[in-house]
């Protein structure tokens, strides 16, 4: 079978784009597919953690998959990135430093993935100024993604994990992709509530975000650390969407955008855009002196 794939960016579009390759190919078992990029004019290389987790996926169903027809542009900067060498192309050296390696990790993998974002992203340079104590929330907060694809995913795949600094558009993307259960699946599973919140899949998206909402049993309510990210995000001028199921949330300067898919993505997808021209210097408002507010 042949597939084709427009050019992927790191939006709404795309992500119904790769939802819907998904869903074509889901039932697919020791078969040969042919992803044809021929038309795939730009990709937005923190999408390979989506794109990925959809293709490993292909692989362990015993399917032989193959990327045909890159445009030059493209192959090289998914080749910069390792993406690549997992379908038979060699990684060329990134001599300008602008991606974050593509990397799929298991479950029990926590460290290796500490030690990936500490390593890979937390100390870029062209991320905003932080005090020390907001720059352990703000690791904090990136593991919390890994953490919570780990404990409420149920995911056997792994967890898959991409990202990609742009120069020219002032971007630096971080995107970590599961193939587990998705936010909808795991509230039915585990909020006796769940039929009073009639909840959408954007809805349980957005449900989900809330500070003091969480499907952990037995343990403090979760959300912190994505509250805190949102709040650096929202000061900022990035991003974050977030896809599950077939809903997609958006959180842009301050304002909320929820819209449906097409088809279903299988699992979660949370993507963060981090505005590199940000000149500003940020520390939580617990470190703050009376000096610092006048």
């Amino acid at each position: 079978m042949r597939f084709s794939l427009p050019q992927i960016r790191h939006s709404y579009s795309s992500f119904e784009t790769l939802a819907y390759l998904y869903t074509q190919t889901r039932e697919y078992i020791l078969d040969d597919i042919e992803i044809y990029m021929g038309e795939t004019d730009w990709f937005d290389a923190d999408m390979c953690a989506a794109f990925g987790a959809i293709l490993y996926s292909l692989g362990r169903r015993l399917n032989e998959v193959s990327l045909i027809g890159i445009p030059q542009r493209v192959e090289r900067i998914l080749s910069k990135n390792g993406f690549l060498s997992h379908y038979g192309r060699a990684r060329i050296p990134d001599q300008y430093d602008t991606t974050i390696a593509y990397r799929r990790f298991d479950v029990e993998d926590d460290h290796y993935f500490a030690n990936y974002i500490e390593s890979e992203l937390i100390y870029r340079s062209e991320i905003p100024e932080m005090s020390p104590a907001l720059l352990k929330k703000f690791r904090e907060s990136i593991f919390e993604i890994f953490s919570n694809a780990v404990l409420h995913s149920k995911t056997d795949l792994g967890i898959f994990s991409c990202g990609q600094f742009f120069p020219n558009r002032n971007r630096l993307d971080f995107t970590v992709a599961d193939l587990g259960v998705g936010i909808l699946q795991n509230i039915k599973e585990n909020i006796k509530e769940y039929a009073e919140l009639k909840l959408s899949p954007e809805k349980a998206i957005a449900w989900a975000t809330e500070e003091f909402n969480t499907t952990k049993r037995g343990k403090l309510p979760g959300g912190l650390g994505l509250k805190i990210l949102c709040d650096f995000i929202d000061l900022n001028g990035g991003c974050i969407q977030i896809v599950s199921d077939a809903g997609y949330w958006q959180r842009r300067n301050y304002k909320i955008v929820t819209k449906r898919l097409s088809h279903p993505f299988p699992g979660t997808v949370v993507s963060v855009e981090i505005n590199t021209a940000d000149q500003h210097s940020y520390s939580l408002a617990s470190e703050l002196t009376p000096e610092d507010i006048f």
